[in-house]
Order: C-alpha cells, then sequence, then structure tokens
C-alpha cells in the first residue's frame, strides 16, 4: 500500500501550528509546502488562468512542489472569496497535469462548524476521536493566537534592535521550541519565557519614530513573499509596524467587529464591502485617530473587494490629509520598483513629519 503523505500550502510561519495539528491527529507523513520562492509562483503562474488573483497563483505552485515531493494528499482551507470555489479550480487543474492525490478543502462555505472540519479529520483518520480532535484544535488555535501576540511586539520593534538579526534568531527559537510542547501548560510556559527574552532585547527606538499601519487582503498581509517582504524593508528604514490582518482575527475576532467598525464609519461605509474591504476602511481611520504617519494598502491584482476599498481609503485619507500608499502585486511585479515607492513615500513621511 502506497504510503500517504499529507501537504498544505506555505502561509507564513503558520506551516508549523499546522504541521503540529496534523502530525497529532493522523498517523500520516507531514511535509508542508517548501518556502516560497520565485519558482512556486512561475509554476503556478504558467499553469493558472491569466486573470486569477497572485494567492491562487501560490497555493497552485505549493500543490505542485508538494506533490513532486511525493505528497499524495492535498489540504487547502478553502472559504469566502473567490477562494470558495479555488478549490475545485486547482484539484481539476492538478488533475488534468496527471498528478494523483486526494485533496481536501476544510471550508467549503463562507462559514464552518467544528464538526464539519472534524468529518474532514476522521476521513484522513478514521480513529481519532472527537475528544482528541478538540483538544489538538484548541492547543493549536492557542499556539496561533500566542504567535500572533508575540508577531505584533516583533513588528513594533524589529526595526530598531541593536544587534543585526537578534529578533529573527529569538523568533525562529521560539517556534522549534513551540513544536515540541506536550500541552497547554507546556505551551503557555514557553511563550511567558520568549516574551521575557524579547522584552529583554537592546532596541534604540526614539519616541517619535515614524509608524506605518499595513492593510489590505488577506494573503499578501500574512505571506511576506507575496508582498515581496514590504514588513522588513520598513523595518530597515527604522519604521514601527502595524498590521492587523493575521490567523488569530480571522479565526474568531473578525465576525464580532463587524458591526462595531459599521458604527464607526457611517460617513464611509454602510454596508460590508466583502472580504476584508470594510474592515481596512475602517482601519484607515483607526490608524489616523492613533497618531500614525502613513498607511499602505496591500492587495494582488484584480481583488475586487479590495478594489472596491480603495476609493473609499482614498476618500479618508484626503478628509484627513493622511499619506497613504497603494501596492497592487502579481507574478510579473519588480521588487526594484516596490523599494524605490517604499524609499519615496519614506522620504514624504519624513518631510511631513517635519512640517508637523
Amino acid at each position: 500500500m502506497k504510503k500517504q503523505t499529507i501537504s498544505f500550502p506555505h502561509l507564513g510561519d503558520y506551516y508549523i501550528p499546522i504541521s503540529f495539528l496534523l502530525e497529532k491527529l493522523t498517523p500520516h507523513k507531514i511535509i508542508p509546502a517548501p518556502p516560497i520562492t520565485k519558482k512556486t509562483i512561475e509554476l503556478g503562474a504558467r499553469y493558472s488562468p491569466d486573470f486569477v488573483c497572485v494567492p491562487f497563483k501560490y497555493n497552485l505552485g505549493n500543490f505542485i512542489e508538494s506533490l513532486e515531493n511525493g505528497a499524495n494528499i492535498i489540504i487547502q482551507a478553502g472559504g469566502g472569496c473567490r477562494y470558495g470555489y479555488y478549490a475545485e479550480v486547482q484539484e481539476k487543474i492538478l488533475k488534468d497535469l496527471g498528478y494523483d492525490f486526494e485533496f481536501f478543502s476544510l471550508v467549503d462555505k463562507d462559514h464552518f462548524t467544528i464538526k464539519e472540519i472534524y468529518q474532514t479529520f476522521k476521513k484522513l483518520n478514521p480513529k481519532v476521536s472527537f475528544f482528541k480532535f478538540a483538544y489538538y484544535a484548541l492547543l493549536t488555535i492557542l499556539m496561533i493566537r500566542l504567535m500572533d501576540n508575540q508577531d505584533m511586539y516583533i513588528r513594533e520593534n524589529i526595526g530598531f534592535e541593536k544587534v543585526n538579526g537578534s529578533f529573527e534568531k529569538l523568533k525562529k527559537e521560539m517556534l522549534n521550541d513551540f513544536k515540541q510542547s506536550k500541552g497547554y501548560f507546556s505551551l503557555l510556559r514557553k511563550y511567558r519565557k520568549y516574551k521575557k527574552k524579547f522584552s529583554s532585547l537592546e532596541i534604540e527606538k526614539p519616541k517619535d519614530c515614524l509608524k506605518v499601519g499595513i492593510i489590505g487582503e488577506l494573503y499578501t498581509s500574512m505571506e511576506p513573499h507575496s508582498s515581496y517582504f514590504i514588513e522588513k524593508e520598513l523595518a530597515k528604514m527604522k519604521i514601527e509596524v502595524k498590521r492587523f490582518t493575521n490567523v488569530s482575527y480571522l479565526l474568531y475576532e473578525k465576525k464580532f467587529q463587524t458591526k462595531k467598525m459599521l458604527r464607526e464609519i457611517p460617513k464611509y461605509c454602510t454596508y460590508k464591502l466583502g472580504a476584508d474591504g470594510m474592515d481596512n476602511v475602517y482601519r484607515s481611520k483607526y490608524l489616523i485617530e492613533n497618531g500614525y504617519d502613513g498607511i499602505i494598502h496591500i492587495k494582488p491584482f484584480g481583488c475586487t473587494p479590495e478594489i472596491g476599498a480603495i476609493p473609499i481609503i482614498r476618500k479618508v485619507c484626503a478628509d484627513y490629509k493622511m499619506p497613504v500608499l497603494f501596492f497592487s502585486f502579481d507574478s510579473e511585479t519588480s521588487d526594484t520598483g516596490i523599494k524605490t515607492r517604499l524609499e519615496a513615500f519614506y522620504d514624504m513621511l519624513i518631510e511631513r513629519k517635519k512640517r508637523l
């Protein structure tokens, strides 16, 4: 019998808790998709429809690389936006290319239940009990939450580290340690330990440093390669970065904040725009009111909800005289062009800060 090997798309550092969950709940070999490279997007773009958005191309490239590395079970998160039917299209493309595999989508609708996801895991491992599934699912969600909490501190301070690379080195150590967690208390102890270690890292951060908020589409926000490592580029310029979208927000914060966001921006939105469009209008106003110096909006080329949000975000920023920079990424985007525009935006923010 052929050995079962599971793989899934790459998404920042989240491959670590996803691998952890799959290893605990299935008897199969787990091989996360390789880290995204130029080859990944080239593979995905080669076999994707021309005008499909970048996340589709990256994911398809991930799947091809995983299948070439021996995977025969592919898992995709699925869910809202046009992503709701991406699973079927991607599966058809891969089958047409001659790959032999099973395809599982965890979320087939805009919403999901624990019971539905449990049923998917039962297909992967008929012996897994609901108790074991619930225990490790909640432990994985906690791991993601703690990762996201620490990432917020890192974004605010990594640009001011005294020892170059100290934050990234410690983060890698933390994530490797998280993988070895035996349970809730073990994980929480590790988190507290690394929280102290991060706070003890030496930084040189002026009180009036530049602060920039990143808003936009969820995949390009969470997968660094798809945004050409824009957060790292900002850190090199000694800028404090705020980014809202992460897996914790998508899992259990987003649905509870929609009504509050609409109440805060009645002048600009009276209904949801789809995906994170309305969220980003609200975030623009939030960043303005909380003393940020500039806003960067990022999205894949052709992302309809964000295209709808852009003129509203322009209006918000014009009303409050807030600098805003828009990036739209595709497989042909030039990293040189991105760096040039970031440098010009940085120079403008510096000059603006001097005049205030």
